[in-house]
């Protein structure tokens, strides 16, 4: 039996989209330019908090964005006309070994903020999610990923606190991304709100791929760009280039020292970075700066700067934070 030639298409494998690890490739290099940001801040050349907030914030969350996008996407054509299990594992346990080997050297070196659920992470579980979505009927992906969508502007435009518990914040619950005040980590990626983009990927591809949608992309090209060469081995990438990154900017600071930082510059990023995890950024700004003023007032920013002063015990300190707290609603 010949099949109609919208249903062959639909049943052949996709072809090799360039402009799809074209895209990659440059995600890639957004990447290797925020975390250089966030090398220079560890060499003490940016004040602490730099990376964590502001446009380099945003900037970091939209290329986490355009990746986990991209690997629903991938995950659809790699898996069309049927799963390749083989190639799926092989690719699954690459990434799964990535991740666990990123979180052992992390909490070697970083003890206090270890990756346990980075980027890496978040694709591995969110690939075997995945890949049972794929077994059934587009419905469900689309269902999910408008349910997830919904979840998402609740938790940014609905009432505070409807959707996270503090029973999520300790690290073997936090992963699942309703936790009010997770453990820190140097790359926290958890499946709320990140699946988001990942359904989005999965749903718009899964659309394309019952028209000849792949067909007219490939034929597009660019699949011959260095970027989309770099695309094509995206893990390789991952893991060779912040080694490298560091070794420059350690590199950089013993030709030409960093200067030493505004003690009160640093304190007023490192809060508003420890508290944009909780409130909106407006908010923070005002709390913060309300307590460096209180502070400065009772003597005790150079104490508590100098560690000599227990920050979560200190009655001073949290009367201060709970004052301003008031006065920043």
């Amino acid at each position: 039996m010949i099949l109609p030639a919208r249903e062959t298409d639909a049943a052949a494998k996709p072809p090799r989209i360039g402009l799809l690890d074209t895209a990659r490739g440059v995600a890639l290099i957004a990447m290797a330019s925020y975390h250089f940001s966030w090398d220079i801040e560890f060499m003490g050349y940016l004040a602490p908090g730099t990376a964590e907030t502001g446009w380099l914030k945003i900037y970091a969350r939209a290329i986490a964005t355009t990746f986990l996008f991209i690997v629903g996407i991938s995950l659809v054509l790699s898996s069309t006309p049927e799963i390749r299990w083989p190639s799926f594992w092989k690719r699954f346990g690459m990434i799964a070994a990535a991740a666990a080997l990123i979180s052992i050297a992390t909490r070697i070196a970083m003890p206090n903020e270890w990756i346990y659920f980075g980027i890496l992470h978040c694709i591995a579980v969110l690939t075997l999610i995945g890949v049972v979505f794929l077994r059934l009927p587009l419905a469900f992906t689309l269902i999910a990923t408008l349910a997830l969508f919904a979840a998402w502007m609740t938790d940014n435009f609905g009432p505070p606190g409807l959707l996270r518990s503090s029973l999520f914040d300790p690290r073997y619950l936090a992963w699942i991304g309703l936790a009010v005040t997770p453990e820190r980590s140097n790359d926290y990626v958890p499946l709320f709100p990140w699946a988001v983009p990942f359904f989005a990927g999965l749903s718009i591809a899964s659309i394309a791929i019952r028209t000849r949608l792949p067909q007219r992309l490939a034929a597009l090209g660019t699949g011959s760009w260095w970027p989309a060469r770099l695309g094509r081995h995206s893990l390789a990438f991952y893991l060779i280039h912040q080694p490298v990154l560091i070794a420059i900017a350690y590199g950089i600071s013993l030709v030409v020292p960093p200067q030493a930082p505004d003690p009160l510059a640093t304190y007023l990023r490192q809060c508003n970075a420890s508290c944009v995890m909780q409130q909106g950024e407006a908010l923070c700004r005002g709390f913060c700066q309300c307590t460096l003023d209180k502070l400065q007032a009772q003597a005790l920013f150079k104490p508590l700067q100098a560690g000599e002063i227990d920050i979560r015990n200190d009655e001073r300190v949290q009367t201060i934070a709970a004052e301003c707290s008031a006065e920043a609603q």
